[in-house]
Parts: structure tokens; sequence; C-alpha cells
């Protein structure tokens, strides 16, 4: 345990204010592992420290809504993002993360030492002012100024990459709420958010979290959320709950990943290439499914909830979706979620992985990058 030796401020001691990026950082953790209840207290934060909370705001991290409500602007959601992703990448671990090409040259994101000619079309930033230069040099005879023609152009050969559309499940769940599970998930998929935008911008991403319902998530509303309160405590359950009249109230923190999976494959109909993922986190058998236009919890998990959850895997898979399933067992060995997740990959001819919270990262990044890759489709 660390020891702190506290004496009075005589004047003498260099002193300074934390930073506007310092502050917003420890207020990004926060908001990382507890959600939007964590903004009310930035009111709090301006009445006692009015200075800071202004530094905040011109450096253009934090920002009053047409209601007086504080929020997080587009700027620092990217600085959080871009934080989880460096925490995530070490040194060793970015030399491991690698783009993949495909066998054909022309514009793309990959420069590479080796060059070519000039041609019409061809991006001047690509351009090799080194062998340029000397090309010029050369056909002159050496002397100044040098007059660089058309036929001394040197540009630097690139490749195509392959893009992918990708969707990342999110369980909700009420028990996501331990062991810190649901804010390691969340900077695991803000962190992606950050791959993409810097090396892959031509993909396309979207998270969805699923509980008893499912709804997409905006990098904003994703670092907001907090899984669902558990709202009902009883040892069984078995609800049916009509989607065109639903009761006054409807527990959510039920797991309908078959839910999640027919909103990701709806998404992903929408990219017709064929790189399309579908990542899952979650740290909980299936306790509810769709019937119709009901939705039906059943606790402890049945087979017929288990049944029809690998009935959507099998359509995903159908339509040439690559599938990820990551468990979190931070718990126990959760035997049954276990199995689970093997059956979930069998079904799909995909990758089922276990692990704590703390490895969810690399793992996910590596699934995330290979899934980026062309894949037979399975029938």
């Amino acid at each position: 345990m660390p020891q702190f030796e506290f004496s009075r401020w005589d004047g003498s001691q260099d002193f300074s204010p934390q930073s506007a990026d310092k502050v917003f950082d420890q207020l990004s953790e926060y908001l990382l592992d507890y959600g939007d209840e964590v903004l009310p207290m930035l009111s709090q934060l301006e009445d006692e420290n009015p200075d800071l909370l202004e530094k905040l705001i011109k450096q253009g991290y934090i920002e009053k809504d047409a209601e007086g409500r504080f929020q997080v602007t587009p700027r620092g959601i990217k600085r959080i993002e871009s934080r989880a992703l460096d925490e995530l990448f070490q040194v060793t671990a970015r030399d491991k993360l690698g783009i993949h090409e495909i066998d054909q040259r022309g514009v793309g994101q990959t420069v590479h030492e080796d060059c070519k000619p000039y041609e019409y079309g061809d991006p001047v930033a690509n351009l090799n002012m080194h062998e340029t230069l000397r090309n010029a040099l050369h056909r002159q005879g050496g002397g100044s100024p040098i007059q660089i023609e058309e036929d001394d152009l040197v540009v630097h050969n690139t490749e195509y990459q392959t893009s992918c559309a990708t969707v990342v499940l999110i369980d909700m769940s009420g028990s996501m709420t331990r062991y810190g599970k649901y804010g390691q998930a969340k900077r695991v998929a803000l962190s992606l958010s950050s791959l993409v935008r810097g090396k892959f911008p031509g993909d396309f991403l979207q998270f969805v979290g699923f509980y008893t319902y499912a709804s997409p998530l905006s990098e904003r509303e994703l670092l907001y959320s907090a899984p669902k309160e558990v709202s009902i405590f009883d040892s069984r359950v078995h609800m049916r709950v009509n989607l065109d009249q639903p009761p006054g109230f409807v527990p959510e923190h039920f797991t309908n990943i078959q839910a999640g999976l027919q909103f990701a494959r709806r998404v992903l109909r929408r990219h017709p290439g064929k790189n399309r993922q579908i990542i899952t986190i979650t740290d909980g058998e299936p306790t509810a499914h769709v019937e119709g236009r009901e939705i039906v919890l059943i606790y402890p998990p049945s087979q017929k909830t288990a049944a029809l959850t690998l009935q959507e895997v099998r359509r995903c898979a159908n339509d040439g979706i690559q599938m990820s399933s990551f468990a979190l067992i931070e718990d126990y060995f959760y035997l049954g979620l276990v199995n689970f997740v093997e059956q979930m990959a069998a079904v799909s001819g995909g990758v089922a992985a276990f692990c704590n919270a703390s490895d969810l990262g690399n793992m996910v990044i590596d699934s995330f990058t290979k899934g980026r890759r062309k894949r037979r489709r399975i029938g």
C-alpha cells in the first residue's frame, strides 16, 4: 500500500494545477466504468472549481447541450478512443498488428519501398522525391537548378486493402456489472473504433448492445452506457413480452443474443462485400429469445432459447458472415456458457474463446484483423 507524507505548503515548492488533459482522462475512466451517471457530477465541479471546468470546455472535451446538460464532445470521444487503443497496444503489440493486403497493385494505404514510374492518376502524395530528383540529375548531367520533367517522376507502390463490415455485439445484461466486465468491454470496443478510423478508414463498424432487446449504439451512446440493472430476483422466470403492446414493466437485464444477431445480420445485409463479421462479447448463456412478435424471458437458461439462438447463428453463417464469440468467465468457470459459445463456433465455423476481461482486448483485436480477410462461404 502506498505511503503518503503531508506537510504545510510554504510557497517554496513548485506547484502546478492539473492539466485539462489529465483531468479529462480521469473523468473518462469514470465514464467507462459507470456510464453517463457521472456527467451530472460536472455541475458540482462547476460550482466548486469553475476554472477547471472552463479548461475542459476550452480544450474542447466538454460542452453543454441546449438544455444545459454537460456532454462529451466528438473531440473528447476521439481522445478516449485513442487512449484506449494506446493502452491496449504497447510497442510489441503494435508490431504484431498488420494490414491485410491482396495481390493487386494500385492506390491504397500501404506504401512500399519499391517504386514505379509515375502514371497519370497516381496520387502525388506517393511521390518518391529522392528517386525523382536522382532521375532529373542523371538526365541533365548535374548542375542546378534541377529541372524536373514528367519522365523523372517516381511513385511508391501501394497495395489495395480489403475492406470489412463489422458488427460488435456487447452484452448489457445485469451480470456484466460485476468485476468491471462491462467497462473493459467498452474500452475494447472504443479502441477498435480508433483502430478502424486510423488504419482501416474504408471499413464499416457498428456497435450493438443486447440485453432483453437489442439496440444500436453510437460511440457516444456506448461511452455513456451501462449494464441493465437486475429488476427481478425470482429463482425461476418464464415471461412473454408482446412487442406490439408491451406491459408497463419489462425486466431488461436478460441476455438476448438471438436479438443481437438478428439486428447484426440485417445491418450487414446492407454491405454486400465478402468480408463481413460479427464479434460477440458476453458473460452468460442466452436467457431470452424472440418468437414472432414476442420476446420470451426464461431463467434458468432453456434448451429452446439456446436452439433458437443457434438457428440465428446458422443464418448468419449461411450469409457468409464470419462469427467470433468471446465468453468472459470472470466470476467462475461457467461450464454452460463455455459449452454454448463452443456450439456457436461449431455451427458457424467461426471462433470461440474464453477469457477474463483483462485479456479481452488483444483477443478481440486479433480476431478483428484476421476476420478482415476474405472468407469462404459456409454452406
